[in-house]
């Protein structure tokens, strides 16, 4: 039961750090098309495109047509205000996570520096 548990929280954290990183690229550029989402954040369109869905549900983001050629439609993707407050709560979940992460890999580097000797650590 446990190991279903620690599943289920580290898809949680994923499917945080994903949306974080989406509302993060489209705050800076909510024209950017969903494929380019996908190759910069490294993930697929379908993700992309399902995550986009999901923060739309949440009332999170909202997806504006517009017109970029007369062939062509387009989307702008823009934080709603429950959005950009939600951001703010993903951006700080963000943050201690990653300082937690630092600290734990502080810790460990200091340990396997104690067991290389101080002439083989120059290279490093």
């Amino acid at each position: 039961m446990k190991s279903h548990q620690a599943i289920s929280v580290r898809r949680a954290l994923v499917q945080d750090d994903t949306h974080y990183w989406v509302m993060r690229r489209l705050q800076e550029t909510p024209d950017i098309s969903q494929r380019q989402l996908a190759k910069e954040l490294g993930i697929s369109l379908g993700s992309v495109n399902y995550c986009l869905q999901a923060l739309v549900d949440k009332g999170w983001i909202k997806m504006q047509n517009f017109s970029k050629s007369s062939h062509k439609m387009g989307y702008a993707y823009l934080l709603t205000p429950s959005g950009i407050t939600e951001k703010a709560g993903l951006t700080r979940r963000f943050l201690k996570r990653k300082m937690e992460e630092y600290e734990l890999l502080k810790t460990e580097i200091e340990s396997l520096k104690a067991e290389v000797p101080e002439e083989r650590r120059t290279g490093l």
